[in-house]
């Protein structure tokens, strides 16, 4: 069997080689600009909005997170409960309509395989699918009678809670608290990291900076132990190494290290397993999501680069080699009239095994995805 056959990172190896041989464009290294995506090839160029089923009687709300299930291959998500906002205060949400906001879909045909969630969270944020088979949300805003919120939960993939961290409805910093849950993932060991903290990503000026870690806002990563043991965490509001404005996301790659996106510091952080920093992207935008391949191929998404934050960087899906700091594919963004330019994609994604790219719809791109997850496929 030919080795151009055997994987999506082969398949798209030869597809950006052809397009430098019939674009001319630059050397097969470090073709085409990564802040506009011109001239790098699209490894996923089909297109299929409102991708996957939805349930009688519900109307898509926004999302920002979506994960493969590292057993068979499907897909994990969830959307706000018809929300097309998010946060406190929203007259729409997963507590004033409780209906089941997780859903596990068959990645061939958006078919529901599982639905579950509901009467549990306020505003789920950021979803894993973990190697034991279970599912992880984290809830990142608290519901008006202060009782929902704040809080990561882990279910069954049948649905069952197993475990909550945090005190539901109580955002702060103190021992068993969380402000602004973003994102969940399990290491390599069992270990469990949630990075906490939304606001910083507005925050502009050292002044603002300041204001903001005086005030009680968050920039962490915060580790347990596979049964909840909160053990360490590291990172406050800020600009250095090791500091973040809005850690958005997070992913594991093959070497066991953890990346981080660094969403108002427009960077990708990477640490080891203790917190320690070790290097750093910066070609990818200004990160919502991202998610690393087996074959070690980084696909990070950007859906919050505008005209008036990250001027000049088009939205849409980066592509690049796990140990470059070098972009080698672009998918494109939903064009938007007041991001001109610039376009809207959305915040979440997650890449099969075939090379196909699902996105999860923020706020931001809703309305142009038209629903709430996007498929992009290979062919």
């Amino acid at each position: 069997m030919s080795s151009l056959s055997t994987s999506p990172i082969s398949k798209f190896t030869l597809f950006a080689c052809l397009s430098v041989l019939l674009t001319g464009c630059g050397n097969a290294g470090n073709t085409g600009n990564p802040i506009s995506g011109d001239g790098l090839p699209n490894p996923a160029p089909n297109v299929t909005q409102n991708w996957g089923d939805l349930p009688a009687g519900r109307n898509w709300g926004s999302t920002a997170g979506i994960d493969i299930d590292p057993n068979d291959g499907h897909i994990w998500a969830y959307e706000r409960c018809g929300a097309g906002t998010f946060g406190g205060g929203t007259p729409i949400n997963c507590d004033t309509n409780p209906v089941d906001p997780i859903f596990k879909f068959d990645r061939n045909t958006g078919a529901v395989l599982a639905n579950f969630g509901g009467g549990v969270m306020m505003t789920p944020h950021g979803i894993h699918a973990a190697a034991d088979g279970s599912v992880w949300v984290t809830d990142f805003a608290t519901n008006s009678d202060g009782t929902k919120g704040q809080q990561v939960h882990k279910f069954s993939a049948d649905g069952d809670l197993l475990m909550s961290l945090g005190t539901a409805g109580s955002a702060g910093s103190g021992p068993n608290q969380f402000n602004q849950p973003n994102d969940v993932i399990v290491g390599p060991d069992g270990s469990i990291y949630v990075s906490d903290g939304h606001n910083g990503q507005g925050m502009t000026s050292d002044q603002a900076m300041e204001e903001g870690r005086a005030e009680g806002s968050t920039a962490r990563i915060i580790k347990f132990s596979a049964d909840g043991t909160r053990l360490k965490e590291w990172g406050s509001i800020g600009v250095r190494h090791g500091e973040f404005r809005t850690p958005h996301a997070m992913e594991f790659d093959s070497q066991g290290r953890l990346w981080v996106a660094d969403r108002g510091n427009h960077r990708l952080e990477i640490f080891d397993q203790e917190g320690n920093y070790l290097e750093s992207r910066y070609m990818y935008g200004r990160i919502s999501g991202l998610f690393i391949t087996a074959d070690d191929m980084v696909y990070a998404i950007d859906s919050e680069s505008s005209p008036t934050g990250h001027v000049g960087w088009r939205n849409g899906v980066r592509v690049g080699p796990l140990n470059e700091d070098r972009i080698v594919g672009f998918i494109q963004p939903f064009e938007r009239d007041n991001r001109v330019y610039q376009g809207t994609a959305g915040e979440g994604i997650a890449v099969d095994a075939d090379g196909n790219v699902y996105a999860a719809e923020g706020p931001n791109s809703l309305s142009q995805a038209g629903g709430a997850f996007t498929r992009y496929s290979v062919r």
